[in-house]
């Protein structure tokens, strides 16, 4: 794919476009890690400096994908528990609801891996206006997200449920990182089976952990 210089503002607009899609599509192939701004410009057919003028940083693209994977999957979450009815009972809607973040969580890695690298990695190189629109992006998801979780558990609350997210988030970016180790961890691990203990599944880890965090919020809000 290769670009003439664009001239109007839905020129530019389709040169973001392009940017974001081919980013997304290397995501699919390799973890944030691996993907550089140098290779990102060849798969677009456009130079460093001139993928530059969009995005101040490789970071700044894949914050903004973050901030659209996060928006899509937010909507993932109201429409598989649209169907739960308020008068069922509180275990059987907060196990419907843990069951439902995780696999629908599990069913996008570009979001969780993108989440796993956004402290660390991605707020790293960045500027204040790219540091604005992505955590006001990520403000509306948060206000998103308390409305569809305290409308499954209204016991929560909005506070309980804000508190939820807060930590489900952390907990979900850190359980990703540790399941989908580099190859020479997975390598040890298939060379000592004793280090079997130490190996997590993200399904089942994340499950047991916000299961932890959800059961113990749901009592003090009933104190």
């Amino acid at each position: 794919m290769t670009f003439q210089r664009a001239r109007s503002a839905e020129q530019r607009a389709e040169r973001r476009r392009a940017i974001l899609a081919t980013a997304a599509a290397m995501l699919t192939e390799m973890p944030v890690a691996d993907v550089s701004l140098n290779e990102l410009s060849r798969r677009v057919g456009l130079a460093k400096s001139n993928v530059l003028n969009y995005f101040d940083s490789r970071e700044a693209v894949l914050l903004e994908l973050s901030s659209s994977e996060l928006a899509a999957w937010v909507e993932d979450l109201a429409s598989a528990t649209a169907d739960l009815s308020p008068a069922a009972e509180t275990s059987e809607r907060a196990e419907r609801l843990l069951a439902t973040i995780v696999g629908t969580l599990a069913k996008r890695p570009v979001l969780c891996d993108l989440i796993s690298s956004q402290a660390a990695v991605l707020e790293r190189n960045i500027t204040t206006g790219t540091a604005l629109a992505f955590k006001r992006a990520a403000a509306v998801a948060f206000e998103r997200m308390i409305a569809v979780i305290a409308g499954v558990l209204p016991e929560l609350g909005p506070d309980g449920a804000g508190r939820f997210i807060a930590h489900a988030s952390l907990l979900a970016g850190a359980l990703w990182s540790h399941s989908h180790p580099v190859p020479a961890i997975l390598a040890a691990y298939e060379a000592d089976p004793g280090l079997a203990a130490l190996r997590l599944e993200f399904e089942p880890a994340l499950t047991d952990g916000l299961r932890t965090l959800l059961y113990g919020a749901l009592p003090r809000q009933g104190r």
